[in-house]
C-alpha cells in the first residue's frame, strides 16, 4: 500500500508484518478452559460466548495522529467523539448493540482544563451512541509521551445466533453506503503531510481548514441498530477505515464487490491527493472517500434497507453488488 503514506512515515505492510507477530503469541493461549471465542482472528470485534446463547462483542481503537492536529489547534472538545465512533463503529458490525466504553488517557502532566474538554467530547460521543464510560484510566507519562493519546475499549451484546459476519453474503446482493462526516480518524499522518503548507485558518474548502479535518467521525450505532431491528436480511456490515472500501474483504464470504455508484467525495479528500500528488489508487487505499459505512443486504431487501437507513442519513443509497470474483474490489 501507499508511497505517499510511507514517505509520511507509516509503513501499512510493516503494520502488518508487526500484528502477525503478535498474533503468533496470542493464539497460544490457554486460559486453562475451553476457549469462549466465536470469532477468529480480523473481524471488526472479538465475540466470546457467555453461556451459549449470548455472545459479548469486544473492540478497542484510539483517536490516531487526529490527535496532533488538535493539540496544534488546542482544541479538545471533539476528539472524545472520535474516540467513541471508532469503537461502537467497530462493535457494530457483528450486530451487537454497544452498551459501554472505557476510555485511557495518557498525558505528560494531568490538565484538569484539557480534561474537562475531552470529558465534553465523550460525553457527546456517548450520548450519540447510546452508551455509558462507567470508568477509565488517566496515566501521567511524561517519560513516554509529549501529547495526548486517547483511547477506548468498547463492549456490546449480541445473541449468538445473530452475529453478522458476512458468511451469508452471495453474488448479487447490494452494497448500501452510508456518508461520511470526512477523514474520520484515519490518514492524518498522509494528510497532515499532504497540507502542511496550507495554514489551518484557510478558507478555501467553505470555513476554516483545521475546522474541516477536526470533524468529528461519524457514528452509526442508531442507524445501523434500527436496520438490523427491521425485516432486511443484513448479511455484512463493514466500517470504512484505513483501508478504505477493501474493508469489505474482511467480511466472511468468498466474495468480491462491484462499486459502480459510490458516494460523491467531500473536497477535502480532492485537496489531499492535489497538495500531496497522491494517486486515486492510493487515496482510495488510505481514506473513507466519502463513505464511512456499508451495509450488505439480499437483493430483495434493497429498499426496505434503504427505507430504514434514510430516516438517518437522506444520501444514503446503493453503491455496488457483491460478485463472484472472490477477493476482489472493482468499479
Amino acid at each position: 500500500m501507499s508511497d505517499a503514506y510511507a514517505r509520511a512515515g507509516v509503513s501499512q505492510s510493516h503494520a502488518d508484518a508487526s500484528v502477525e507477530a503478535l498474533l503468533e503469541s496470542l493464539r497460544k493461549i490457554d486460559p486453562g478452559h475451553d476457549s469462549r471465542q466465536t470469532l477468529g482472528a480480523g473481524h471488526y470485534a472479538s465475540v466470546l460466548s457467555l453461556d451459549g446463547e449470548r455472545g459479548l462483542a469486544l473492540s478497542t481503537d484510539g483517536v490516531g495522529t487526529k490527535l496532533v492536529l488538535a493539540e496544534q489547534m488546542q482544541r479538545w472538545d471533539t476528539v472524545g467523539i472520535d474516540c467513541v465512533a471508532m469503537n461502537v463503529n467497530d462493535v457494530i458490525c457483528v450486530g451487537a448493540e454497544p452498551i459501554a466504553m472505557l476510555d485511557y488517557i495518557a498525558v505528560p502532566v494531568a490538565d484538569p482544563e484539557m480534561m474537562r474538554e475531552v470529558g465534553k467530547g465523550l460525553r457527546a460521543g456517548a450520548e450519540r451512541a447510546g452508551i455509558e464510560i462507567p470508568g477509565g484510566e488517566l496515566a501521567q507519562l511524561g517519560e513516554i509521551v509529549n501529547g495526548l493519546d486517547l483511547v477506548g475499549a468498547c463492549v456490546g451484546l449480541v445473541d449468538l445466533d445473530a452475529v453478522v459476519t458476512g458468511n451469508s453474503i452471495e453474488p448479487g446482493d447490494a452494497v448500501i453506503g452510508l456518508p461520511s462526516s470526512g477523514l474520520h480518524s484515519n490518514g492524518y499522518t498522509l494528510a497532515r503531510k499532504a497540507l502542511e503548507g496550507i495554514p489551518l485558518d484557510d478558507e478555501r474548502l467553505g470555513r476554516p481548514l483545521g475546522e474541516v479535518l477536526l470533524e468529528p467521525t461519524e457514528i452509526y450505532v442508531r442507524a445501523v441498530l434500527d436496520l438490523l431491528r427491521s425485516d432486511a436480511d443484513v448479511r455484512g456490515l463493514a466500517h470504512i477505515t484505513s483501508g478504505g472500501l477493501g474493508n469489505l474483504l474482511r467480511l466472511d464470504a468468498e466474495v468480491g464487490y462491484e462499486i459502480d455508484d459510490p458516494l460523491p467525495v467531500p473536497p477535502v479528500f480532492e485537496l489531499i491527493a492535489a497538495q500531496g500528488s497522491v494517486s486515486d489508487e492510493e487515496m482510495g487505499e488510505v481514506f473513507n472517500m466519502g463513505c464511512g459505512y456499508c451495509c450488505v443486504v439480499a437483493a430483495a431487501d434493497e429498499q426496505t434497507a434503504l427505507t430504514v437507513l434514510r430516516r438517518h442519513y437522506a444520501k444514503a443509497r446503493r453503491i455496488g453488488r457483491v460478485t463472484g470474483a472472490a477477493g476482489s474490489i472493482g468499479s
